[in-house]
């Protein structure tokens, strides 16, 4: 899941930026509202995560805006404001939640856990629909082969842990360490991805 966070304060930005990062999202941060919206026409995202009350204006009066031009991506408000006012206001313009300050990362987690538990496993700039068997890079499907496919899911699907080699074999035609090997410089040449090599025991797909 790629993410776009807007939040002035520099350390809550930081803060959570690091923790979303190594949960496995992809994170781009802006502490303005005009760096913000500069990052929405230069990239797709799946989620915003806005601060309302910024020192140039206002996350609401950014996200109409992204409405306005037509843009539809969901949007979870970062807040110590606690009036209904922005609240209706947020929701009316399309916000799935809220998260008032002060807030611990892990309660952020659990409602994007929440909102977002669907078949898909993203990884940085990847994301996989395990449903349609769909791959996709910057939001473009790729195909990468059977083979390379088969051992980039089992690595994602078990991101940050190691797979045993032998689990691996079972998705070359004739498996052997230098087919897997060979199969896994592919797979981190096309996606981009870190691929460690745990020495004759298995491969471990990076967390980030």
């Amino acid at each position: 899941m790629k993410i776009l966070l807007l939040e002035d304060d520099q350390i809550l930005n930081e803060s959570l930026t690091l923790f979303l990062k190594r949960e496995g999202f992809s994170v781009d941060s802006a502490y303005d509202i005009n760096e913000a919206e500069d990052l929405t026409y230069q990239n797709r995202y799946d989620l915003y995560l806005f601060d309302i009350d910024m020192p140039q204006g206002s996350g609401l009066e950014l996200l109409k805006a992204l409405r306005d031009s037509g843009d539809n991506t969901a949007v979870i408000f970062i807040t110590a404001l606690q009036d209904l006012y922005s609240m209706t206001k947020g929701f009316e313009l399309g916000a799935i939640d809220y998260i008032k300050k002060p807030f611990v990362p892990e309660e952020l987690l659990i409602r994007l856990r929440a909102k977002f538990k669907k078949d898909t496993l993203y990884y940085q700039d990847i994301e996989y629909d395990e449903p349609s068997g769909t791959l996709r890079k910057d939001g473009e499907i790729i195909d990468i082969g059977n083979v390379q496919f088969c051992i980039f899911v089992k690595l994602l699907k078990n991101c940050g842990k190691m797979v045993l080699k032998e689990e691996l074999y079972e998705c070359l035609d004739k498996p052997s360490s230098n087919s897997l090997r060979v199969a896994i410089t592919k797979i981190k040449q096309r996606l981009a991805v870190d691929i460690i090599n745990i020495r004759a025991k298995g491969y471990i797909l990076e967390k980030r």
